[in-house]
């Protein structure tokens, strides 16, 4: 599974080259560069906003939190991180947003951990052609407190040979040949898309142990250790 995962500079015109609908929020800059993006922390996302009249790069908590939770966020029994692709129409938590609000995480590249207790090896993996691409998601809104909190999970499975070795999970990797498919929740069935990505398109390679350390957010934590 992605424990985290590093995102490149991606200016908005990069971005408006795979979502042709997508409208940057006026004089506003394209999200910068995250090589540390952790759980628990705002990250952008694109979706369809909500009246569908277009895309949008909206942040949103990386852990979602269902509508129809209303107590504290540190009161849930559930992280909301992750989610097994297969399972997510199906589990009270994801089911709601698996139906209606799916997402994509625009991303370089994600990190695992391989091993066991203070002997884990931190791994980068990405594209080998160093592009990026998009994750999988599917993202809510709650009211808690009073405050209105919007937040995204990540979709799981099976891993590839690349990944096998070092993790039993994978995030899914949306083609963009399907990038609207998979925004569109009226599309029909989408599971075809939950199969690994292909390995032969993806690489791994043992990194350095700063990026156990989230306050640490430099293009050095991509480096070979």
């Amino acid at each position: 599974m992605a424990g985290r995962f590093f995102r490149r500079e991606i200016g908005w015109d990069a971005y408006r080259e795979r979502f042709p609908r997508l409208i940057p929020p006026p004089q506003v800059e394209a999200p910068e560069a995250s090589y540390n993006a952790a759980p628990m922390a705002v990250h952008p996302v694109i979706r369809w906003e909500r009246e569908r009249q277009f895309m949008e790069l909206a942040p949103c908590l990386w852990g979602l939190v269902p509508s129809w939770w209303t107590k504290p966020i540190n009161e849930r029994k559930f992280s909301g991180i992750s989610v097994d692709a297969f399972e997510a129409g199906e589990r009270p938590v994801y089911r709601g947003a698996f139906r209606h609000w799916r997402c994509l995480i625009p991303v370089s590249g994600w990190y695992v951990w391989s091993g066991e207790g203070k002997g884990k090896t931190p791994f980068a993996l990405a594209r080998r052609d160093g592009d990026w691409f998009c994750l999988a998601g599917l993202w809510d809104t709650a009211l808690i407190d009073g405050s209105v909190l919007e937040s995204f999970t990540l979709l799981t499975t099976q891993p590839n040979d690349v990944v096998a070795g070092i993790a039993t999970r994978m995030p899914v990797i949306i083609g963009q040949e399907n990038y609207a498919r998979w925004l569109n929740p009226r599309s029909g069935p989408v599971e075809d898309l939950f199969q690994p990505w292909p390995a032969d398109d993806l690489k791994a390679w043992v990194i350095g142990p700063d990026v156990g350390n989230v306050r640490n957010n430099f293009p050095a934590l991509l480096e070979e250790a």
